[in-house]
């Protein structure tokens, strides 16, 4: 019979695969996301040490890298709404508490699991709220992917509330049971934590784009919006929508698949704050749906006048997935972009190819 492996151990080894995918890209954008990875392997072979041998360092151990989770998870997802200009050592002050509070256990029993279990809520309510509060307008997020990538944030916030969940379960089981359940309790997180772990970080590395450091700054018309959230009023407001309107129409910024926020402000030269706000007070929608309506229209003129297959047409109004394109067609005509182009060329196929004398893709 071959010896069988323990889950937490077949789940850092999976995880361990992710991590190598994810260094072999040497993307700059991944750095926190690799510590987050590794964080992760870490905390799970640790968990598995701890339920497979006992050891008394582990159990010292353990809870120490418990608290090392949130925070790496933190500022890690943190890095789509906006790039890192925060002070770290706020954030160690809670695991050097575990710290001592592991060390010290055995001399009064202190409240550990209690206090992970806070630990993990407390960052998952601060990673929620950033999510809420974003309304999918992040910074450093392409504007075509901000949906999923509050999604991914969201589904992080739930793994971090989950886990302080079978903290307290653990800790509940202990004091009914004296234990007797908590490997099934740890299995069955251990089985959550792969398939959450792997979709939070495949949307990161799709919703953020290369590096945009030499693009250039339009610094002309900064001087005609308030430098604070608290100077802006409904026309300027309204004339922050009347300029992002003109840059669109007139430099068809929507074009860019790798737009973002960030870009956008830096195009410009309005903080992103202020074009989030704007376009929030003033339309009730967030700043990628209005770049993706500009999309869709230019779509629709690209397979109401041209014989460029759909996905020509999706690639060349600025959006690359096709999930992506496909639900926000319908969100804004009602139809999908295969009905559309029946309804207005009679043409049931979209795979045909462009024919001389058509027009070519962006003439008008």
């Amino acid at each position: 019979m071959m010896p069988s492996i323990p889950l937490p151990f077949v789940v850092a080894l999976l995880l361990a695969v992710l991590f190598v995918r994810i260094v072999a890209q040497r993307d700059r954008f991944f750095r926190p996301t690799t510590v987050f990875v590794a964080a992760c392997i870490l905390l799970v072979v640790t968990v598995g040490l701890r339920w497979t041998t006992d050891l008394r360092w582990i159990r010292f151990l353990q809870p120490v890298v418990a608290a090392l989770l949130p925070p790496i998870a933190w500022f890690c997802f943190s890095e789509l709404r906006a790039p890192y200009r925060r002070r770290y050592w706020p954030h160690l002050l809670v695991p050097v508490t575990i710290l001592i509070l592991s060390a010290s256990w055995q001399n009064w029993h202190s409240p550990i699991d209690l206090v992970l279990a806070l630990l993990y809520f407390g960052y998952a309510a601060s990673l929620a709220h950033k999510a809420f509060v974003s309304h999918g307008n992040f910074d450093n997020a392409r504007l075509a992917d901000g949906g999923e990538a509050r999604r991914a944030v969201l589904v992080v916030a739930g793994l971090l509330s989950a886990s302080g969940m079978i903290d307290l379960l653990i800790a509940a089981d202990f004091d009914l049971y004296r234990g007797s359940h908590a490997a099934s309790i740890v299995a069955a997180a251990n089985m959550l934590t792969l398939p959450l772990v792997s979709y939070a970080i495949a949307v990161m590395g799709r919703s953020v784009p290369e590096s945009d450091a030499s693009l250039p700054e339009e610094t002309s018309v900064a001087a005609e919006f308030p430098t604070t959230a608290h100077a802006a009023t409904e026309n300027h407001h309204r004339h922050i929508v009347e300029t992002i309107e003109a840059a669109m129409r007139d430099k068809e910024l929507f074009r860019d698949p790798d737009l973002t926020l960030r870009r956008l402000s830096r195009r410009l030269a309005i903080p992103s704050r202020q074009i989030s706000a704007a376009i929030n007070r003033t339309s009730s929608r967030n700043v990628s749906q209005v770049v993706n309506e500009y999309r869709v229209r230019e779509a629709m003129r690209l397979l109401q006048e041209t014989n460029l297959p759909i996905t020509a047409a999706m690639l060349e109004s600025g959006f690359q997935t096709k999930s992506n394109f496909n639900r926000e067609f319908l969100r804004v005509t009602g139809t999908t972009p295969r009905e559309y182009r029946r309804g207005n060329t009679g043409d049931a196929s979209d795979a045909v190819t462009a024919q001389p004398g058509s027009p070519s893709p962006g003439t008008r």
